[in-house]
């Protein structure tokens, strides 16, 4: 049964072409028809899944899949060191502190879990005082971007009165006394257009112990509404630095004040002309990440009484892997390398000498490192396809590797393997793709495959450890992660690719992923299922729309669809400079029009069997996406494939998203694949 959805007679001219919209209704997710609608979507989807006989056999093995411990990499303020744990099946993770990381006596310092009744509630920002006595914390409620700012005191454990609200994307830098923070925020959402939140970015001073009312004002640049500014303070505490943005592009601006100075601030660098990561000083040269004239990023130094182009110093040049992050710890530069979509760990002397390279496992992902300039020491993490993130310590001075919260070790990994193959796309450009999957897998084209993908905003899918695919591993799957263009695994000009008129690459990339997967005999078209969420879902969506005939199965999650549209919701503006905008540009139009997935569903098509997933509090990818994309293709497709819709109720994005919650979506999508691809448990 394929539900009827009412149309109404919406027509919008763009640039001479009348484009119709007759699901326009749903975007209003306030509106008691359109809560119906999406009741009796997510009913029609439990029905579906619910005649699969395993459903329980699936929720219980990945329930047991999921209930290991969780670490966050610790980092040392004051006395004690700080890291998050979750116990297994906690709903959030619990913040912690500890004087000694070889005991088991935990002090807990936040509990998320005890702040709502829904376990929605999640930490999203964390930033001590220099003296480690103050922790201004962040906090979410069902997956929202937005956030509130508190203030907890760490020596008597509990909260002081302070609340800043209208937060996101937001940082905080504390001054030297611990008196107070810097931090940027928006206007009071009830005081502009649902249009203008997240514009007019601005930076505040706020004193611990008063109400946000009597914050200062420290920057803002009314004239320049799309930007956003978050604050930094050097390690020396004299320098406040604005890290300017806009969108998703990839560039940035970088301002600073000296605060021993009573002057403006400094436009170092404004000409958004590249991308500048600020890393630390030396007094009054300053460290930076640059993608400027180095597509691969470098690291160079910049003598803020000399600060023209000419007289920059290369400290770390450009190389053939992508220079992906630099931290200066123990007086050196940590620097982490993206060497074909997987993650090593080299360490460099202030003026660029390479003394050493941390020996990690092949195929990792850097998940977290911590340590400052005048520590001995840091810690980090890493993960694998296969193992979840392991934290380590290493000690500077004896070059010294060293494990931390070392629990009996859950996944054995003997059975299975990991590999890199590069395959050709349309254009013959030659992709990267990790295939995943117990070593005596038999080539012969009878294997379920499922092939992830992203492919934009610069993001690089390195290698992580998920549950749910542990699971789809050992049930026989194949788990194929395609590095397709858009993203930043080989740098700007890979990134580039992928955007505006380009972004065609993209669905070549993974379509020719699919093909490759086949040719080769790990699978054939029926057992060959994609996913992908966000701008991945947006892949996902455009790749079944161009060719069905090649995919068995979708799962498209929290997916962008309308491409005319998209620039009108909560932060979508930010987009423009990878997607375009076809409302003000007929250049953009003229590409868009030919990929958005909601304008390319056509009748008449087999379409694969579909499971559109969203969540009604996603204010970042709003749910309308969804509702009009799963509504198009029900109306369009006739035949007997499964096109459903899955709305998850308080939750956003994915952002702190509740385990207990992580496990019913990952119940019903791996329901949803197991069902069709006929996987037997």
């Amino acid at each position: 049964m394929v539900l009827f959805t009412r149309k109404e007679d919406v027509v919008e001219n763009f640039h001479g072409t009348e484009i119709r919209d007759p699901y326009r209704w749903l975007e209003n997710p306030e509106d008691p028809e359109v809560k119906q609608w999406v009741d009796e979507q997510n009913k029609q989807t439990q029905d579906f899944l619910a005649s699969y006989s395993d459903r329980e056999k699936v929720k219980s093995k990945l329930t047991e899949t999921w209930n290991y411990a969780k670490y966050t990499v610790p980092q040392k303020e004051g006395d004690y060191f700080y890291f998050h744990k979750n116990d297994g099946l906690q709903n959030q993770a619990v913040f912690y502190r500890t004087k000694d990381l070889d005991t088991k006596e935990l002090e807990v310092i936040l509990d998320p879990n005890t702040m709502n009744d829904e376990g929605t509630a999640a930490i999203t920002n964390l930033s001590f005082s220099k003296d480690g006595k103050r922790l201004a914390y962040g906090i979410s409620v069902n997956g929202s971007d937005w956030q509130e700012i508190k203030v907890r005191n760490l020596e008597t454990g509990k909260d002081e009165e302070d609340l800043i609200r209208f937060c996101k994307f937001s940082s905080i830098a504390w001054n030297e006394e611990g008196t107070g923070f810097y931090y940027n925020r928006f206007p009071d959402p009830s005081t502009v257009s649902p249009e203008e939140q997240s514009f007019y970015n601005k930076v505040y001073l706020h004193e611990v112990g008063t109400s946000q009312e009597e914050d200062v004002l420290v920057y803002e640049d009314p004239d320049n509404k799309e930007f956003s500014f978050n604050p930094i303070l050097s390690d020396d505490y004299r320098y406040l630095i604005l890290n300017v943005w806009k969108g998703t592009e990839n560039k940035s601006r970088i301002y600073y004040k000296d605060l021993e100075e009573d002057g403006e601030f400094v436009y170092l660098f404004d000409k958004g002309d590249g991308e500048y990561n600020f890393i630390g000083n030396e007094g009054r040269t300053f460290y930076f990440l640059t993608n400027v004239d180095a597509p691969r990023e470098k690291i160079i130094a910049v003598d803020l009484d000399n600060p023209s182009k000419e007289n920059w110093i290369d400290i770390i040049s450009e190389k053939d892997d992508v220079l992906f992050f630099g931290k200066m710890i123990n007086r050196r530069l940590v620097v982490g390398y993206l060497h074909n979509a997987h993650h090593e760990l080299k360490i460099f002397s202030l003026d660029g000498k390479h003394e050493n390279d941390v020996q990690l496992p092949g195929y990792i992902s850097l998940t977290g490192l911590t340590g400052k300039k005048e520590e001995d020491w840091m810690f980090f993490s890493y993960t694998s396809y296969l193992s979840p993130s392991a934290v380590a310590s290493y000690n500077f001075g004896q070059d010294e590797l060293t494990g931390v919260f070392q629990d009996e070790d859950k996944f054995e990994t003997e059975g299975f393997k990991t590999s890199q193959v590069f395959y050709s796309s349309k254009d013959g450009t030659k992709i990267p793709m990790f295939l995943t999957h117990k070593k005596d897998l038999v080539l012969n084209g009878e294997n379920p495959v499922l092939l992830y993908g992203y492919g934009g905003f610069n993001v690089s899918l390195t290698p992580s450890f998920s549950p749910a695919v542990r699971m789809w591993i050992e049930e026989g799957g194949v788990y194929a992660v395609a590095n397709l263009r858009g993203g930043g695994e080989f740098g700007e000009e890979w990134y580039n690719a992928g955007t505006l008129a380009r972004k065609q690459n993209v669905f070549d990339d993974f379509a020719a992923a699919g093909e490759w997967l086949i040719a080769e005999g790990y699978t054939k078209t029926a057992k060959l299922a994609i996913m992908g969420g966000s701008n991945g879902g947006l892949l996902v969506g455009a790749s079944i729309t161009q060719r069905p005939d090649l995919f068995g199965a979708a799962i498209c999650q929290v997916p962008v669809t309308d491409m005319l549209r998209y620039h009108k919701f909560t932060v979508g503006r930010y987009w423009v400079t990878d997607y375009g905008n076809a409302e003000k540009n007929a250049e953009d139009f003229a590409y868009m029009i030919k990929y958005s997935p909601l304008h390319n569903v056509k009748e008449g098509v087999e379409y694969p069997p579909t499971l559109i997933t969203t969540a009604d509090t996603d204010d970042r990818v709003v749910p309308a996406h969804a509702l009009k994309f799963a509504a198009t293709l029900q109306a369009a497709y006739t035949g007997d494939h499964p096109i459903l819709l899955r709305v998850e109720k308080n939750a956003g994005h994915g952002l702190g998203k509740p385990t207990v919650k992580i496990i019913e979506e990952q119940t019903d999508v791996y329901s949803f694949l197991f069902k069709i691809l006929d996987v037997q448990l």
